[in-house]
């Protein structure tokens, strides 16, 4: 076999390989997208948050699907979880266990950990979390993360919903009036964290990643 014929099935294999990562990637999305909650977990949601509608609880759902695909998107690497409501129907959902060990042997091919903010080996992996789910979120929606229009809806819930002690956001600087965090610095400002109510560094609640 010549040099250039090496060269050409090299080339080959590497296409072929990323076709295959990025299929297999898609797969999981859609599991994702269309995977059903046990119903015994929304139960035990709405008994835990007997202040959220059936409509409420349905959107925070579809939310935490949209963190999983983060996720999934990202990789092995770390993601914050932008959203306090969102981060407690996670917490719930591991407590099924079976059915999370199944998830997400299918959604990530391997287990997806939880880790708080102060359990991260480097301060930093926290506030680069939160820029990935912020860039990664944006995407999702199809909203420009340096000139977002709205909100992502994992940015978006905590206010929306009125959260106690919940992360809340502004999509701009400009017309914060001083509440909130300014999204649209976050994947641009070293100096934006989450937090609700004023709080900083470490306030940024949970990551995904890898082992």
């Amino acid at each position: 076999m010549t040099a250039q014929n090496v060269i050409i099935t090299l080339g080959l294999v590497i296409f072929l390989l990323l076709a295959y990562k990025k299929y297999t990637s898609r797969q999981k999305l859609a599991y994702i997208d269309s995977y059903a909650f046990h119903k015994g977990l929304i139960v035990k949601f709405k008994k835990l948050r007997p202040e959220l509608s059936d409509e409420q609880v349905g959107v925070i759902t579809l939310a935490l699907k949209d963190y999983f695909k983060i996720c999934q998107m990202a990789k092995q690497d770390f993601v914050a979880m932008p959203s306090q409501i969102v981060d407690v129907l996670w917490h719930e959902f591991i407590l099924f266990t079976r059915q999370y060990q199944r998830f997400c042997k299918s959604a990530f091919g391997s287990y997806l950990h939880h880790t708080p903010a102060e359990a991260l080996p480097q301060p930093n992996l926290a506030s680069d979390g939160l820029k990935r789910a912020w860039k990664h979120a944006c995407a999702l929606e199809n909203i420009d993360p340096s000139a977002p229009s709205r909100l992502p809806r994992l940015f978006a819930l905590d206010a929306m919903y009125k959260i106690e002690n919940g992360f809340y956001y502004t999509k701009d600087c400009k017309n914060s009036n001083g509440t909130g965090y300014c999204a649209s610095d976050i994947g641009c400002s070293g100096g934006s964290s989450c937090g609700g109510s004023g709080d900083t560094g470490s306030s940024c609640g949970s990551s995904c990643g890898g082992d």
